[in-house]
């Protein structure tokens, strides 16, 4: 196993186990750390394994990570149908 996969292997055991503690801010600071460490690590899952490990691990982040991506999508959408009425 290459170091990136074990390096995301260890980001989604530390993801769970951040997930497992009570959080008065609905873990929301916990969510911006793990987007800032979690980005590096699947670029470099992408350049260093290939395109089909990397979306399998983008998979991961994102059923880790589901309600930032639905905040993500929303507001895109939203972009999206702003431009479409103007």
């Amino acid at each position: 196993m290459s170091a990136p996969l074990m390096l995301a292997c260890l980001w989604c055991v530390l993801a769970n186990v951040i997930a497992m503690f009570p959080s008065r801010h609905k873990h929301w600071p916990a969510a911006y750390v793990l987007m800032t460490f979690g980005v590096p690590i699947l670029v470099w899952v992408f350049l260093s394994d290939g395109i089909w490990t990397g979306l399998i691990v983008l998979a991961a982040a994102m059923s880790i990570l589901r309600w930032p991506v639905r905040y993500l999508a929303r507001w895109i959408r939203s972009q999206v149908l702003r431009e479409a009425v103007d």
